[in-house]
C-alpha cells in the first residue's frame, strides 16, 4: 500500500531477530539444524541489540562503532542462512536473506553519512 509508512530501521531489525527465531523453529533437530539454529539465532538477534546501542551512542565514533558490529552481526547472519538455506531450502529463509540484504545496504548508508558527518564531508553533493 502507498500509504503505508515506511518501518524504521529498529522495528526492521527486531523484525529481522523475530523471522530468524521463528525459522529456527523449523530447522530439523540434528546436530547440524541445532549448530546452524543455534548461531543464527545469536547473530540475528543481536542486530537489534546492536543497532539499539547505536541509537544511545556516547559520541559519533561510538556510533559509528555500534553500527558497525550491527554490519558484522548482519555479514554473520548471511553466512548461516546460507548454511539454512542448503539444509532447509523454502521461502522463509530466502526472505531473511533478502531482508538481510536490504538491512545490511541500510546500515552500510548509515555508517557512511555518519562518517562523512565526522569528516566534515557535504552528505550527497
Amino acid at each position: 500500500m502507498q500509504d503505508e509508512k515506511p518501518r524504521r530501521l529498529s522495528e526492521r531489525t527486531v523484525d529481522f531477530g523475530l523471522a530468524a527465531m521463528e525459522f529456527c523453529e523449523t530447522l530439523p533437530r540434528t546436530a547440524a539444524g541445532r549448530h546452524i539454529g543455534d548461531q543464527l539465532l545469536r547473530s540475528a538477534t543481536s542486530v537489534a541489540a546492536n543497532y539499539a546501542e547505536a541509537s544511545e551512542a556516547e559520541s559519533p565514533a561510538d556510533f559509528i562503532h555500534k553500527l558497525k558490529l550491527a554490519q558484522k552481526e548482519l555479514k554473520e547472519s548471511r553466512v548461516w542462512l546460507l548454511f539454512a538455506s542448503r539444509l532447509l531450502p523454502c521461502d522463509a529463509v530466502e526472505g531473511l536473506r533478502s531482508e538481510s540484504r536490504e538491512l545490511l545496504l541500510m546500515i552500510g548508508k548509515s555508517i557512511n553519512t555518519a562518517t562523512a558527518r565526522i569528516q566534515g564531508k557535504t552528505i550527497g553533493a
